[in-house]
This record gives structure tokens, C-alpha cells and sequence, in this order.
């Protein structure tokens, strides 16, 4: 598959933990030709842009700057990572309303100079936002998308390998639904080469249990976490701009996907120049497909509460 001819053009809006930490891995990896920072406090921005500009001489070839809302025209891709923090012991639907407001303002910002690229939520609750992204900017859905349960599926696997001591890259798993406390893992799914990972119930337990708290327990260690969604995030950025129709758990909209429509939650997609070009439909088993469709519900009871 021939790879998109493209400006190579990215722009991340908020330079805090995440979106800095976004900013250097494309850096460190010499990802895109040209990066934008955008911040509402523009000293922030400017710092970091400088910081990185000093160390090109280590690195390839990049343009780097620190810029404002008429810098998403031309971008192939518009990562948004700015909002309100997840403070310790708030859970993510916590952080709903203050980040929507925040949201309407920065949506209504890019599509003023940017109606053709695609929009790449991080910040959490990240469904509910990319839910919102996609109403306020009148986008086509393949082209508004979230990091979705990529990383819960990246700690997932990772977690299986060290328990099977295997590298994790060879584990097959999935977590799907709401980045959030009702995401569930597809154990029913879950192999290495195609053979059944197999755990007692008890070990099944704790593995998913450290997933899904994974982020409170890094969060309480050290206040937030950047490097493992900065790498998601690469993840997804690079199968946009090379065109390389991998298969990422991102979070996208869904429209009668296992019972369940309109709403955004993570699940297998397939990531390409366009976007998301295909969802691609998972078999549930009966539990699995009762906690799928209970995590959207949550998540629409949430939305609904924005009267969008």
C-alpha cells in the first residue's frame, strides 16, 4: 500500500504533560515535518517549541513552533490534548462537564482554519469528548477520532506477557468499550498465535483489575500519565499519515455495532489516510456483550446531560 503524500503537518493543541510528551516522542521518532504546539498559555508553548528546536541539531530534519489556531490550516492531523487534569480520586465522567466547555471553545477554534484534516482526542473522559468534537465540528466521524482503549489494550497485553513471560507485542487482546471504569476485556478473544490464553478466574481478576486501575495508580504515584499515551498516540498518528491501515483500538463513533449506536467507545478499527476506514465487528459472548452495551449506556446517560 503506497503511503500518503501529505504535508506532513501536525498540530497539538495543549502542552501539558501529554501533549509535550506527544510532542517529543514525534521528535525522538522524526515522525512529520512540521509541528505545531498551541496553548492558552502561549509562554508554555513557546518554551517547549524552544526546548525541542535546541535539540534538532541531534535529531532529523523538523520545523517546529509555537503557533495559534490559524496554524491548523494545512494540518493533516489536529491532536487535542488540553483540558482540565484528572486530579487523584476524581474518576474520568468527573472531568465531563468542565472539559465540554472547554472543548466547544477549541472545536469552534480549528474548524475556522481546518475543515479537511483529522481531529485526534486525548483528553479524557476521551469518548465523551470525541462524542463532542464530532457534534461541534460538523466532521464526518472516520475523521474525528479518539485514543480509546489503545492504551488499556497496549497495558492489557502487557500484563498477560509478563504473567505467560512472553513479549507482550506477541499477545493478542483487547480491551474495548469506555476508556474508563466500565471498559471490559475480551478474555474470550485474548491468544498467543491463535492458541486460548488460559488463567484461573482469580488471575484473570487481578490482571484486569491492574489494567483498569493502572492510570489511578500512576496518577497517585506521581500525578499523571503521559509516556505510554504519548506512544498510543504516535501509534495512531503514524498509521494516519503512512497509510497503513493497522488495526488500533481507538475510539470511534458507532452505528448498530453489537446492539449499540451513537456513541463513541473503543474497539478494533482500521486506520488509515482516511481515517477510521472500517470498524470491524467482534463476536461478544454473552457476558461480554451484556458489560459492551452497559458501558454505552453510561456513556449516553453522561452525553445526555450536555444537551448537545
Amino acid at each position: 500500500m503506497e503511503p500518503k503524500v501529505s504535508s506532513s503537518k501536525v498540530v497539538i493543541i495543549g502542552t501539558g504533560a501529554v501533549g509535550a510528551t506527544t510532542a517529543y516522542t514525534l521528535l525522538l521518532r522524526e515522525r512529520v515535518s512540521e509541528l505545531v504546539l498551541i496553548d492558552a498559555n502561549k509562554e508554555r508553548a513557546l518554551g517547549e517549541a524552544l526546548d525541542m528546536n535546541h535539540g534538532l541539531p541531534f535529531t532529523g530534519g523538523m520545523k517546529i513552533w509555537a503557533g495559534d489556531y490559524s496554524d491548523c490550516a494545512g494540518a493533516d492531523i489536529i491532536v487535542i490534548a488540553a483540558g482540565a487534569s484528572q486530579q487523584p480520586g476524581e474518576t474520568r465522567i468527573d472531568l465531563l462537564k468542565r472539559n465540554a466547555r472547554i472543548f466547544d471553545s477549541i472545536i469552534q477554534n480549528i474548524v475556522k482554519y481546518n475543515t479537511h484534516g483529522i481531529i485526534l482526542v486525548a483528553t479524557n473522559p476521551v469518548d465523551i469528548l470525541s462524542y463532542v468534537s464530532l457534534k461541534k465540528s460538523g466532521f464526518p466521524s472516520n475523521r474525528v477520532i479518539g485514543s480509546g482503549t489503545l492504551l488499556d489494550s497496549a497495558r492489557f497485553r502487557y500484563l498477560i506477557g509478563e504473567a505467560k513471560e512472553i513479549n507482550p507485542r506477541s499477545i493478542h487482546a483487547h480491551i474495548i468499550g469506555e476508556h474508563g471504569d466500565s471498559e471490559l476485556p475480551l478474555w474470550s478473544l485474548a491468544n498467543v498465535a491463535g492458541i486460548d490464553v488460559e488463567f484461573t478466574d482469580e488471575e484473570r481478576e487481578r490482571i484486569f483489575e491492574s489494567t483498569k486501575n493502572a492510570a489511578y495508580e500512576i496518577i497517585n504515584a506521581k500525578g499523571a500519565t503521559f509516556y505510554a499515551i504519548a506512544l498510543a498516540l504516535d501509534r495512531i498518528i503514524v498509521s494516519i499519515l503512512k497509510n497503513e491501515a493497522s488495526v488500533l483500538n481507538v475510539s470511534t463513533l458507532l452505528n448498530d455495532y453489537n446492539g449499540v449506536s451513537d456513541v463513541y467507545l473503543g474497539v478494533p478499527c482500521i486506520v488509515d489516510s482516511t481515517g477510521v476506514r472500517e470498524v470491524l465487528n467482534l463476536e461478544l459472548n454473552d457476558e461480554e456483550l451484556e458489560k459492551f452495551q452497559a458501558s454505552a449506556n453510561k456513556l449516553k446517560a453522561a452525553i445526555a446531560e450536555l444537551e448537545l
